[in-house]
């Protein structure tokens, strides 16, 4: 891959329509008494203070149904709709990778980097949610990337985390090209 659209969906737990959850949920599930726990516990509430608070958007981050709602959330809203995008618009190689609300996406040719971004924000702004403006960036990546930035005398190519791991344009004794993934220094704790 050339180009990484490093993306994450800005505080997404606490934007997730409830409306929509609902709806994404029913195609999947049929009994209706699981539906109906499902609402109760999106309207639940957090205590805080001795007051309760009953929010109309989000999921209570650190619930237990969270991370399951929220993948069937974006299963419907990013999920099939970038593999649509990958089969009806690109031009060269796109590779998907989600883990919860981060998102990457490597792509063969930078006017489908771009082009993806800018629909991805329309796509996600019709069910409110926005990219964080700042941890989502377009990078160049990978092979092309490494050798244009050596000619060009600019040092190494930009890094993206994901999944706790800092990906890294390399070289090996032989000078070929090599990715390394190393563990996140904000991840370790201080050194």
């Amino acid at each position: 891959m050339n180009w990484i659209l490093d993306a994450e969906i800005a505080g997404f737990f606490d934007a997730v329509d409830h409306k929509w959850s609902i709806r994404f949920v029913e195609h999947r599930v049929g009994d209706r008494r699981v539906i109906r726990l499902i609402r109760k516990w999106l309207k639940a509430g957090v205590m805080e203070d001795g007051e309760v608070t009953r929010p109309e958007m989000g999921t209570p981050q650190g619930g237990v149904a969270s991370p399951l709602l929220a993948n069937i959330y974006l299963h419907y809203v990013f999920d099939l709709w970038a593999e649509r995008w990958r089969r009806r618009h690109a031009h060269g190689s796109v590779i998907l990778v989600r883990y919860a609300d981060d998102i990457v996406v490597g792509f063969e040719h930078q006017a489908d980097a771009e082009r993806f971004q800018a629909e991805l924000r329309d796509r996600l702004a019709r069910f409110a949610l926005t990219l964080h403006p700042d941890k989502t960036r377009l990078i160049q990546f990978g092979r092309r990337a490494a050798q244009e930035q050596e000619r060009a005398g600019l040092g190494k190519p930009a890094t993206f985390n994901l999944l706790g791991f800092a990906h890294i344009c390399g070289r090996s004794r032989r000078r070929r090209f090599l990715l390394f993934r190393r563990t996140r220094r904000d991840q370790n704790g201080p050194r």
